[in-house]
């Protein structure tokens, strides 16, 4: 253990301290420059230290910081209204901290409302490989990693999780103790896929002939990520019941929710959840700010905009190394490329960061960017310059 170091060995940080940053870039306690192109895994939608976010959140701090749930907050009454007048099913909004916490409601909205409607024998959650839905004990259960499973004790009941694309599985596998199907549009962790618009509307006739509910995780590909408010709402008719965000929505302030449809939340009364530190004025601030920013639809067409660029700068490099990719992955700024040489992710990104490019990887051998929403044409052409370094290095 490292001298004065008294943290959980959870994680193994490189030996760099950043001190400050600035749009797309981090600035290191040493001078040293690095350009972000992974926002905190999707977090920093705004990139770094954004004025408007944090005037926001600094007037807020001269005023309350925190109330808890048992007083009435203006900023959940404001921001959820700018949710639900952005989505035509949505009509509920429960503010939480994280995406884990998101998961954990969204899944009990679900188990809930069966048991409301009579059905209390409608537990099951169907998920599908690939997930991630954070690390909680029913996040990662219903994700069904064994690499997040093992050594926390024995699966949790009540969830069932099938191969990803796996359409007569899922056909098989609904039947009467099934609650819910809980899905990314697309997946972050699972090797950064999108799943194509029939799947999506499929999963919506399916629930709705079995009189189950379309639960939709994106935290990671929410927030304007995909050039669209929500990844769902590039598909006409697979609208969810219920979705969870969070990273994003905040800007890097920890911010999550629930959206929901009036029928999908109505048996969530009072005394079925809580939260201490949900929804404070302070989160609320920091999400109005991005809100306001990520929902202009300039910004939207900024983002389509730029990530078509990526995209044509990806598929070049494709076919300039196609020895080292295989395919490039994901919709909008939430995009990877998957490696044929196993492990070649993780070295790529290794040498990317050697050449202060931050980049990340995913499961499936991808090399995973979700870099600010905001970054132009400049720092496109860096990142694009270094990974080429980059993947002539690792060739030779």
């Amino acid at each position: 253990m490292a001298q004065g170091n008294h943290l959980f060995d959870c994680y193994n940080p490189p030996d760099i301290t950043f001190e400050r940053g600035e749009g797309a870039w981090l600035y290191t306690d040493e001078g040293e420059r690095y350009l972000d192109f992974i926002a905190g895994i999707a977090v920093n939608a705004l990139g770094h230290a954004p004025q408007d976010v944090a005037a926001a959140v600094t007037e807020q701090m001269g005023k309350v910081w925190h109330l808890s749930n048992m007083f009435k907050v203006p900023g959940q009454i404001d921001l959820s209204k700018r949710y639900c007048d952005a989505l035509p099913w949505a009509e509920k909004v429960f503010f939480q901290n994280s995406g884990t916490e998101s998961l954990e409601l969204a899944m009990k909205t679900a188990r809930r409302w069966q048991y409301g409607e009579g059905r209390p024998e409608r537990v099951d959650i169907i998920g599908f490989g690939g997930a991630f839905h954070g690390r909680s004990f029913a996040a990662i259960n219903a994700a069904g990693n064994p690499k997040y499973l093992e050594g926390f004790g024995p699966r949790l009941p009540g969830f069932i999780n099938l191969p990803f694309g796996d359409h007569d599985a899922l056909q098989s596998a609904v039947g009467e103790t099934t609650a819910a199907i809980l899905v990314e549009p697309v997946q972050g962790e699972g090797g950064v896929r999108a799943l194509p618009p029939e799947c999506l509307r499929g999963l919506r006739e399916l629930c709705d002939e079995n009189d189950l509910l379309l639960i939709y995780d994106e935290v990671q590909c929410g927030a304007g990520r995909t050039g669209q408010l929500f990844a769902h709402q590039w598909v006409d008719g697979g609208e969810p019941d219920i979705m969870a965000v969070a990273k994003g929505v905040g800007g890097g302030f920890p911010l999550g929710a629930v959206i929901a449809s009036e029928d999908a939340a109505k048996h969530m009364v009072p005394g079925t959840h809580g939260t201490t530190y949900g929804g404070n004025p302070l989160a609320m601030a920091a999400g109005i700010a991005v809100w306001d920013r990520i929902s202009q639809p300039e910004f939207l067409e900024h983002v389509r905009d730029t990530a078509n660029k990526f995209r044509q700068a990806l598929a070049g490099l494709k076919d300039e190394f196609p020895d080292q990719i295989e395919d490039v992955r994901g919709k909008g700024l939430l995009v990877g490329l998957k490696m044929r040489v196993p492990g070649a992710h993780l070295k790529a990104k290794s040498k990317a960061l050697d050449h202060k490019l931050m980049v990340g990887t995913a499961g499936d051998n991808v090399l995973r960017m979700a870099p600010p929403l905001i970054i132009g044409e400049t720092e496109l052409r860096t990142a694009m310059d270094t990974l080429r370094t980059v993947l002539r290095e690792i060739s030779e």
